[in-house]
């Protein structure tokens, strides 16, 4: 079982300062913190006002009376300012971590509009108590649209992967398991919500499970089969190398997206050389910053000369958010292990980004990678088996 945080792939960044504590009401000193708190009520009510780094500051950790107060105005906020400050609640906390807005966010999850629900739902974190993972799993099942019934199931995988790692109660953890399961078997349930309880139940390696992925990933809707590569990832089980490999070379941007995931949550060496091309030569954004994460993720040192190169693009080319993925794939590649493959020369690598001669790359990657199969041992796009002494896959 892989013991990684797995609950975000891609890792945040801190946006609006360090220095937030100094706004927070319990560091205001006690004669000016309802003059600020009345003024921040002031502001939500106000659907013109835009929510300043104070505001929400100040809204963090919210306890007694401020609480009291916070709750007594929220009724009467306008559909469109709940579902804005909601939303921009969410964001923060995933960027700040010593933001703690759960005491508004919680109570957000059965508020009577459905937008105000799904971001509320999008905001519950993995330290949440056991009666929010209850309220979770209702509202997984029950929520009258299908949306917020998705975020809910999808909600509840990293509290699948704290049961799996022995931090729930044992009936809890059962009864969880046993929800997303009976989501995701539910034929008549919406498709979407059917894959994100695939996508949660990943986590758990419970008997059967990997049958389902296995069953999801040559399902007829290619949403569902990208869920299941997603549920490959979070399995930890090497056993899916075969399938990761072949989706980071799909048509379907979607399932390059997740494989690029997948392989580097399952720190699979044996796709630096597909990742590194993603990682240069992909058109897609989202998909290039995936694999850059990935690479960080499995490390050594064939992933930390890309990455290299990569800060340098980034440099020549002022691209900022380029330089900020590579920095933080290249802060997860120092705690990840060493390169088992030998070394090769860097002027391919050049040569890709000087001239967009994509093979170059691959073909000297893969050579490297193709020794290594032949000690670990990976079964073939055809289904055969290449085993050592010491593993199978």
């Amino acid at each position: 079982m892989c013991l990684r945080r797995r609950d975000s792939c891609v890792p945040p960044h801190k946006v609006l300062g360090e220095d937030h504590n100094t706004l927070s009401l319990i560091t205001i000193a006690p004669e000016e913190r309802q003059e600020k708190f009345a003024r921040t009520l002031a502001i939500l009510q106000d659907p013109a006002a835009p929510f300043t780094a104070e505001v929400i500051y100040i809204l963090s950790d919210l306890m007694g009376e401020y609480l009291d107060q916070f709750r007594a105005v929220w009724p009467g906020l306008l559909v469109e300012r709940r579902r804005q400050l909601i939303a921009r609640l969410v964001d923060t906390a995933e960027t700040n971590f010593e933001l703690d807005f759960s005491t508004i966010i919680h109570p957000a999850l059965d508020d009577a509009d459905l937008e105000v629900r799904k971001n509320a739902v999008e905001g519950v974190l993995e330290d949440s108590p056991n009666r929010v993972i209850e309220r979770l799993m209702k509202i997984a099942q029950d929520d009258p649209f299908s949306e917020v019934r998705a975020a809910a199931a999808r909600a509840l995988g990293q509290f699948v992967l704290k049961g799996e790692l022995g931090k729930l109660p044992a009936a809890l953890n059962i009864r969880l398991q046993d929800t997303v399961l009976a989501l995701y078997r539910n034929t008549n349930e919406d498709l979407d919500v059917r894959r994100r309880a695939l996508e949660a139940v990943g986590n758990c390696g419970r008997e059967g499970v990997s049958d389902l992925i296995r069953e999801a990933y040559y399902a007829d809707e290619q949403p569902m089969r990208a869920s299941a590569v997603f549920a490959m990832g979070r399995s930890c089980d090497d056993v899916w190398a075969p399938q990761v490999m072949d989706e980071l070379i799909s048509e379907h941007p979607e399932m390059r997206y997740e494989a690029a995931r997948a392989a580097g949550e399952l720190e699979l060496r044996r796709a630096l050389p597909r990742l590194a091309e993603l990682a240069i030569a992909e058109e897609d954004t989202e998909i290039r910053e995936m694999a850059i994460w990935a690479l960080g993720e499995i490390g050594g040192d064939l992933a930390n000369k890309v990455l290299t190169q990569l800060a340098a693009l980034a440099d020549e080319t002022d691209d900022d958010e380029l330089a900020d993925a590579v920095a933080e794939a290249q802060g997860a590649a120092s705690l990840a292990g060493e390169d088992v493959l030998p070394l090769f020369d860097f002027a391919d690598l050049d040569a890709l980004l000087d001239d967009d001669e994509d093979d170059i790359l691959l073909e000297s990657l893969d050579e490297l990678a193709d020794a290594e199969d032949e000690d670990d041992g990976y079964e073939d796009e055809d289904g055969d088996e290449n085993e050592d002494e010491d593993d199978e896959y």
